[in-house]
């Protein structure tokens, strides 16, 4: 390998940049804009999905582009935060942290470390096709069902409302509508109603148009001009509700348990680490301790539920703030207000988060939600620190989530590859994939994959080199830099607009239909998967684990029962299995066709053929197998080979071969069985075998005219006197 070829192994921008056109610069830096215009919103609203504050998605947006773009092998794919990886990074870590808080953060980034190593790793050892793994049918099945969950995790930001997360998704789903006919934000509802007009109207119109940042733009200014956000802060003295006074009093004193129940099993976890560590996993002061610790954790989610419970009964309070005297304000409940009292017109809520509430700062809201305060500045560099334990927690859903991820940049990459004719190396678009998680986790990314969007933004947009998608993370970092304070209205359910608008694409039961007419069982897996993803949801790797399995079974099962037929000759003289055909056989010859690797698993199924047919042929001579479909042969299947031919030749029938692949003989000449099968007895083709067995088994050939090989072997031996003649 030259000196160049291998830095350009390393280093695969070099290729490209070596034959870099001037002509190249500006339909790269226009594609690469253009595809920013649509990430920057995308980015914020995927990084709520994901359970994070609303910039992450920027800090996803900006490095990981550009590493990706530089370091793998497709020049046009888009990478950044997707939906589908986004919703699985949530579901994966928010039974371990609060969707936002620190712990939760630091969780994204180790999970995204582990899945930059994993990606690297198996392109590094050429593994690239472990992600056969995931199937089509698993794949259209999970997306489908990952779709519906994401849309639909959306509808309480599109219609302004908040409710507890249940145990199940649908279960949550229902909440949100329970929620919305007891209260809906309309100017939430009617604004995210806006973003999805606005984005349906000028993607049909104008499909290379930035229509996601045109109705963020839109509706932002509108949310600005208007006042959409409204809060107060106000002790709790200026709420005349005894009701409220009374929950919040029980919600900060849950909370205040909760603190002491988590201080305590802390203590409890360091005090069975010790005991491990010194007296070992068996003993029982660390069996008691570990018990302590499992005691302490259930009364933790016992009272998380209950702090749930009352959460939620202090969101549904509405109140009215009504004018008591001149430049005085105070908060009732709807409906309780004094009778001529003058209103403000709104209705407020108060809003809990998932710690305690201050009596004397509450936070109530007259308005809708949008995303706030958003950090200037490029992310900060960072290692994510997890205890050893922790990354062990995390390494089984780091491979889900790498898999599922890349299978979504190849395929996107492929499809693009089969239009520009481009060479695509999925090896090194997992290297490329990889070090992009990997630098991102550095500096506050979460876990990216390619966007199959974006990716025909790029490639609409003119996009010729990767160097696109480096100026797609520049002019993200222009925005960290220098405007986000223009991102503050945003609304949230626009962002929540923006999402369902993404995940409409992603929706194809054409592709479950498709499954089931190539097999039943393909559809069928397909369905499964479908139906266990959402049934399961927000544990989605559950879903993933059916299908995987599904698929693995029945490839197993294919494998352990392969066809095994009895050929026929049909009548233009070609050899099929003859009793799907409805073919007659030959009373002395049995061809026999094993249609798959001969292993451990089926070994016996030749031989059990070969004793069906000695018992429905009593005038059986010969067995010939056609083993054209035999690629592989392993010690259990030889042995089968050889117990075979000693009893057909004890019995005092006749037995060969054809159509042998080079490494089965291989392992026949290794083992000694071919010098015991006898070379004479092994054809190239099934046609030559007859032309020698046939005269061998019929005597008389002329007085067997009624015999179906009778006309394939005459004519066989005709071409062979007039060759000779």
């Amino acid at each position: 390998m030259s000196k160049a070829s291998l830095a350009e192994r390393i280093f695969p921008f070099l290729g490209w940049l070596k034959g870099y056109k001037p002509a190249y610069l500006k339909s790269d830096l226009v594609a690469g804009s253009t595809v920013a215009l649509v990430l920057i919103p995308q980015s914020m609203a995927y990084a709520q999905l994901a359970g994070l504050p609303a910039y992450y998605g920027l800090y996803a947006a900006a490095l990981p582009p550009m590493v990706a773009s530089l370091f793998g092998s497709s020049l046009q794919l888009a990478t950044g935060p997707a939906a589908v990886i986004s919703l699985m990074t949530a579901a994966v870590l928010e039974p371990l942290a609060g969707a936002g808080s620190q712990a939760f953060i630091t969780y994204v980034l180790a999970l995204t470390l582990l899945i930059g190593l994993f990606q690297i790793a198996l392109g590094a050892l050429r593994l690239g096709a472990v992600v056969n793994f995931l199937s089509h049918p698993v794949v259209n099945g999970f997306t489908n069902a990952a779709a519906l969950i994401i849309a639909s995790s959306q509808l309480a930001k599109f219609l302004g409302v908040s409710v507890e997360k249940a145990h199940l998704h649908v279960l949550t789903v229902m909440r949100v509508f329970q929620a919305a006919a007891h209260y809906t934000h309309w100017p939430s509802f009617f604004l995210g109603l806006l973003a999805f007009a606005i984005m349906i109207v000028l993607k049909k119109l104008s499909p290379r148009a930035p229509y996601v940042l045109v109705a963020v733009v839109v509706t932002t200014l509108i949310s600005w001009l208007v006042g959409f956000e409204h809060k107060l802060e106000v002790p709790l003295d200026q709420v005349a509700s005894p009701v409220l006074a009374k929950e919040l009093a029980r919600y900060n004193h849950l909370q205040a348990q909760l603190a002491s129940l988590r201080r305590d099993r802390r203590r409890a976890l360091q005090q069975a680490e010790r005991a491990r560590r010194q007296l070992g996993e068996e003993n029982a002061t660390t069996r008691k301790l570990e018990f302590q610790a499992a005691v302490i954790r259930l009364r933790i989610k016992e009272h998380q539920e209950l702090a749930g419970l009352v959460r939620d009964r202090m969101r549904r309070m509405l109140l009215v703030r009504v004018q008591v005297s001149p430049g005085r304000w105070r908060f009732f409940p709807r409906g309780e207000q004094p009778a001529g009292g003058k209103s403000d017109g709104r209705i407020w809520r108060l809003e809990v988060g998932r710690g305690p509430l201050d009596p004397r700062r509450l936070v109530l809201s007259g308005g809708g939600e949008v995303v706030g305060r958003v950090p200037s500045g490029l992310p900060s560099f960072s290692l994510p620190l997890v205890s050893p334990a922790r990354m062990m927690e995390l390494f089984p859903y780091a491979v889900i989530i790498a898999l599922l991820g890349f299978m979504e940049a190849i395929s996107i990459a492929k499809a693009m590859a089969s239009q520009t004719g481009q060479r695509i190396d999925p090896n090194q678009e997992l290297i490329g994939q990889g070090l992009a998680n990997l630098v991102g986790s550095f500096f506050q990314s979460y876990p990216v994959s390619g966007s199959f969007g974006r990716s025909a933004v790029n490639l609409q947009a003119g996009a010729r080199t990767g160097l696109s998608g480096v100026f797609t993370g520049l002019v993200v970092m222009v925005v960290l830099l220098f405007l986000t304070p223009l991102l503050y209205h945003l609304p949230q359910s626009v962002l929540a607009a923006v999402i369902m608008m993404a995940v409409v694409g992603l929706i194809n039961f054409s592709g479950l239909v498709h499954a089931w007419r190539a097999q039943w069982y393909d559809g069928a897996i397909s369905l499964i998967t479908f139906v266990s993803t959402l049934a399961f949801a927000p544990h989605l790797d559950r879903g993933i684990l059916i299908g995987v399995v599904l698929s693995l079974g029945v490839y197993l099962y294919k494998s352990m029962h392969p066809l095994v037929v009895s050929l026929g000759v049909s009548e233009d003289g070609t050899f099929h299995d003859a009793e799907h055909f409805g073919l007659n056989r030959c009373r002395h010859i049995a061809m026999i066709r094993f249609d798959g690797p001969l292993f451990f698993a089926n070994a016996g199924l030749l031989e059990e053929k070969v004793r069906q047919l000695r018992a429905n042929m009593p005038e059986l001579k010969h067995i010939h197998i056609v083993a054209d479909a035999i690629n592989e042969i392993d010690a259990s299947g030889e042995e089968a080979l050889s117990h075979l031919v000693d009893r057909m030749r004890k019995a005092g029938y006749g037995i060969s071969f054809s159509g042998l692949h080079w490494n089965v003989m291989e392992v026949l000449k290794r083992t000694h069985l071919l010098a015991k099968i006898g070379e004479e007895n092994i054809f190239s083709d099934a046609r030559e075998a007859l032309e020698v067995i046939y005269p061998a088994t019929h005597p008389n050939p002329d007085d067997e005219k009624h015999c179906p090989l009778h006309e394939v072997c005459k004519l066989g031996m005709d071409a062979d006197t007039k060759g000779g003649s």
